[in-house]
């Protein structure tokens, strides 16, 4: 399964063939701090990232595509689709790892518009989810900049790392996605980039407040 862009390509995880460039780009102790809000990590020696990476590629649920770099040809990160509802056509985007290089590019936001239009558009699912932690202030802006919606604070979810975790609740549901696409691919479009700078930011509309329903 591989899902081909113009900056970046997502193919199924293999511990063979991307854990070198993984190692290089996240592991050791001079990334650690990458792993701080990720369940697993941080990998002081190859040899525990490599045992991580072959339990992933033998997961299905959660089912781990590296992110390839096009003009590289490099792996510069990982991200998951996960908790598969097939009898109610949900699905969570998780287990996402960015390298520094490909943190705030164009290959960072197309790696999750591949992976959402995958969902709806493939999959035919109708509910896309993103979850994390509450403190977690980057990926809850993230979430909300590529077109999520806040739903609402889940106290005491989960246990982390041994800390106590509350839990950012959000969701992409099928009929938003025709906008949400349309943004996502005028955005990524590259006639929006000059010198290597966005000249207009990714405009997905939603609000860091709960829904609230009568």
């Amino acid at each position: 399964m591989r899902f081909d862009g113009r900056y970046v390509a997502l193919e199924r995880l293999s511990a063979e063939r991307h854990g070198e460039d993984l190692w290089n780009c996240v592991g050791g102790e001079s990334h650690a701090d990458l792993w701080r809000w990720m369940p697993d990590g941080p990998f002081p020696d190859r040899a525990s990232l490599d045992a991580v990476l072959r339990a992933k590629e033998a997961s299905s649920d959660p089912l781990f595509f590296a992110i390839i770099d096009h003009s590289s040809g490099l792996a510069q990160g990982h991200a998951s689709l996960m908790r598969h509802e097939p009898k109610h056509r949900v699905i969570e985007v998780g287990g996402i790892m960015y390298s520094p290089a490909l943190r705030r590019t164009r290959g960072a936001t197309e790696a999750m518009y591949l992976l959402a239009r995958h969902v709806f558009e493939e999959m035919g699912y109708r509910r896309y989810e993103w979850k994390c932690n509450t403190q977690n202030e980057p990926s809850r802006a993230a979430a909300l900049r590529l077109g999520f919606t806040l739903e609402g604070i889940f106290r005491q979810h989960m246990i982390v790392k041994g800390v106590n975790r509350d839990t950012a609740w959000f969701s992409m549901l099928d009929s938003e996605w025709p906008a949400r696409r349309t943004e996502f691919e005028r955005w990524l479009d590259p006639s929006n980039f000059k010198d290597g700078r966005q000249l207009t930011r990714l405009k997905q509309t939603t609000s860091d407040q709960p829904a609230l329903y009568s």
